[in-house]
């Protein structure tokens, strides 16, 4: 497993554990969603070819063509969407997210979008009609994500969650559906099944972008506008003095420097809209198993495991909520057990680490709502000290806990 970094705990007993690969909470995640104008149809310039490395994007396709590999960071230097796209608004939306930001907080995109698309396209499943109708350079475009889309949005949306929080969705697409009244509850719907699937909670804001006001698909600006009506936490993103146009004949797409604008326009929102959330969490970091620290978020209490009973101490990494909790460790029929209680379905991870930080099992699976026991073969964890992590969606739990003798 990849140790992106240490977090140091310090818990009654005066022992510090060190943790591998804890999502880092000042690593904000921002999912970005669309059709070409989030694909990004703007030349790369110059002033674009350099970005600060606080910036990154989870590549979403595998390309070698470019260098590109599926599931990997790499500095956010435009294309981010594919091999094939340009300059688009998630770049400056990044850019100034960093600019205006602490400097402890580093920002990740991970962005699936595919020119002339429908909102059906993020469907699950994928209609096949739908496909069946679509010229071959659009469905070459799809089966990059692998023929679903919406499925490796996911799959790398979860990826990312594991290096970092889930802080925003921003979304450009609609030009393809203006004449659809019902486009804006499918996308309320898509939105509920984002959060449902990555197991976020019910505050994650989501800023969709206006289209060109004079252009072919001036329309769709009727179906955005009704966005807010879906959701508390749907915001619309001007794009009045937008009038330029690409100039590629189809009056749609934005130039590079409004571009620049627009992405800029979708940051200063996120930062409004987060507020205090954009601000750094404070952490102890350690390259050292010996340097204790103590933290505010370790609440103690006391627990009996086997014949034994310790100080057990809890902390929370990322954003604190009432969907995840890890109940009382124990042993049944020569098993460690650990309850873990969910709020609604969710994907979760359980690991048992040394006091050196040494992974000694591990457990990855879907679990339903409600208390699941995760269990451990006994005879693979002697007794002593260790530290139990379990992690759903942007939330991990840390746990220590003293296995006595049986």
């Amino acid at each position: 497993m990849k140790v992106s970094r240490y977090v140091s705990l310090f818990f009654g007993l005066g022992l510090a554990v060190s943790a591998h690969a804890a999502p880092d909470p000042n690593f904000h995640i921002y999912l970005a969603l669309g059709q070409s104008n989030m694909e990004g149809q703007g030349n790369i310039e110059s002033q674009d070819k350099t970005v600060d490395k606080r910036f990154q994007v989870l590549w979403t396709t595998n390309e070698t063509n470019c260098g590109k590999k599926l599931g990997q960071w790499s500095d956010a230097v435009p294309p981010l969407a594919s091999c094939s796209s340009k300059l688009g608004p998630a770049d400056y939306f990044g850019r100034t997210m960093v600019e205006k930001t602490d400097s402890q907080i580093r920002v990740g995109i991970v962005d699936v979008a595919v020119a002339g698309c429908s909102i059906q396209l993020f469907d699950s499943p994928l209609s096949q009609s739908y496909m069946n109708q679509q010229a071959s350079w659009f469905k070459q475009r799809v089966e990059a994500y692998g023929g679903k889309p919406y499925e490796r949005f996911i799959e790398m949306a979860k990826k990312a969650q594991e290096d970092g929080v889930i802080k925003g969705i921003i979304f450009h697409q609609g030009e393809t559906d203006a004449g659809d009244g019902q486009w804006p509850s499918k996308v309320k719907k898509l939105y509920d099944r984002i959060l449902k699937d990555l197991n976020l909670g019910d505050d994650i804001p989501f800023l969709a972008g206006e289209v060109l006001r004079s252009g072919m698909s001036s329309g769709a600006n009727n179906n955005i506008a009704k966005l807010p009506q879906q959701s508390k936490n749907f915001y619309v993103i001007s794009s009045e003095g937008f009038n330029q146009a690409l100039g590629d004949g189809q009056n749609v797409h934005f130039t590079s420097q409004e571009y620049r604008d627009f992405g800029k326009r979708y940051a200063e929102k996120m930062i409004e809209v987060l507020g205090d959330k954009i601000k750094p969490v404070a952490a102890v970091e350690s390259s050292s198993s010996e340097a204790p620290a103590s933290s505010s978020s370790v609440e103690s209490s006391s627990s009996e495991v086997g014949s034994s009973s310790s100080a057990t101490g809890v902390i929370i990494i990322g954003n604190a909520s009432p969907s995840l909790n890890v109940g009382k460790v124990s042993f049944d029929n020569g098993n460690l057990v650990v309850p873990v209680t969910l709020a609604r379905n969710g994907n979760v991870k359980v690991r048992l680490y040394s006091v050196l930080g040494n992974e000694l099992a591990s457990v990855s699976e879907m679990m339903k709502s409600g208390t699941n026991n995760v269990q451990f073969a006994r005879k693979n964890i002697p007794s002593g000290v260790y530290m139990l992590s379990v992690q759903s969606g942007s939330t991990r739990i840390i746990k220590r806990i003293e296995l006595g003798n049986l």
